[in-house]
């Protein structure tokens, strides 16, 4: 097994902060977010995990994908490359988020070229967890706290060091020059909870649509979409032009693309009026469905990695283990 010390590391990850864009787990006003970073002794070690997942790195809370010019001809220009980036700290349950971004924007036709553009600038090293927090339960929707998918590169703590397992070509193009030590090392499994419930299978969910259930469980809801906002793979948009400029003849506008989320009161009014989710009810259980029944049938992953920030986040406690548990349990009954 290849080894490097907490020197080396800092080393090697201060001569990546001098060469390119790189990001990192801070801890800021007593949250912890990822952050760009000049030097490693910022980064906030032995963190369990951050606040809010990386997925601004990828996919930018709010970006411009546009830029129009309306004068005697319209002229349409892409924002500039995005810079390339070294995500540092990444949790196996927020990798394996990127990937259900992938499924939808890069592995079914037609591929978003913005989003392209920011995976391919981007390259992720992981930390594997050495248990599972209180919240967690990647277990219960297939990862695990030592999974290295979606990962470039995974690290793995020990008491003299780290295990560093370089997984694809991009983590190739950044580890020259790091002089690794082969040791035969026994690695600790990571500690996990145990009776975490069952996850029903896609299919099975349909019986449930019209339970009443859903009622029930909406009833406290706020529909204040924090649990949208801290999810890894949470990826609705909305799109809109903003007028950036006015001159004789001339109109600059930009399409800026921002975070949305599926419990928002207006997320599915068209034109008209018209709301087909127009009571907390179905938009809590779109939530849901969408990421254990609509998501996985259309582009494969769930849409679930089980990390535990929305159980954390949410003001009336709603858990979404708990939803698991008692979809299994009403699904027993049918």
């Amino acid at each position: 097994m290849k080894i490097i010390t907490q020197k080396q590391l800092y080393e090697w990850l201060s001569r990546l902060a001098g060469e390119m864009k790189l990001v990192a787990p801070v801890n800021s006003e007593g949250k912890l977010i990822y952050q760009d970073i000049k030097s490693p002794e910022q980064i906030a070690w032995g963190f369990e995990r951050t606040s809010i997942p990386p997925k601004n790195m990828y996919f930018p809370m709010t970006e411009s994908i546009l830029e129009i010019k309306q004068g005697k001809e319209t002229e349409i220009t892409e924002p500039p490359e995005p810079q390339r980036t070294v995500l540092f700290g990444v949790r196996p349950c927020d990798a394996r988020g990127v990937l259900a971004f992938d499924a939808l924007f890069l592995n079914k036709p037609p591929v978003d070229r913005q989003y392209a553009r920011h995976r391919e600038a981007l390259t992720m090293i992981g930390l594997s967890c050495p248990r599972m927090w209180d919240t967690c339960f990647c277990l219960a929707v297939g990862g695990a706290p030592d999974s290295k998918e979606g990962l470039d590169i995974v690290l793995s703590q020990f008491e003299d060091g780290y295990a560093i397992e370089v997984l694809t070509v991009k983590g190739e193009a950044i580890v020259e020059g790091i002089s690794c030590k082969e040791i035969a090392v026994k690695m600790e499994e990571p500690q996990i909870h145990a009776g975490l419930p069952a996850l029903r299978k896609s299919d099975q969910w349909i019986a449930l649509f019209n339970d009443l259930y859903w009622e029930k469980l909406s009833d406290s809801c706020l529909s204040c979409r924090v649990c949208s906002f801290v999810c890894p793979t949470c990826r609705c948009y909305d799109v809109r032009d903003e007028l950036v400029a006015l001159k004789p003849g001339l109109k600059e506008y930009e399409r800026l693309r921002a975070w949305d989320s599926c419990t928002a009161t207006g997320y599915r009014r068209i034109a008209g009026g018209h709301n087909p989710r127009d009571t907390k009810e179905k938009r809590l259980r779109n939530r849901f469905y969408c990421k254990f029944m609509y998501y996985p049938e259309d582009y494969g992953p769930l849409g679930c990695v089980g990390c535990g920030r929305c159980i954390d986040a949410c003001p009336v406690g709603i858990d979404i283990l708990e939803v698991i548990e008692n979809v299994d349990h009403l699904l027993a009954k049918v």
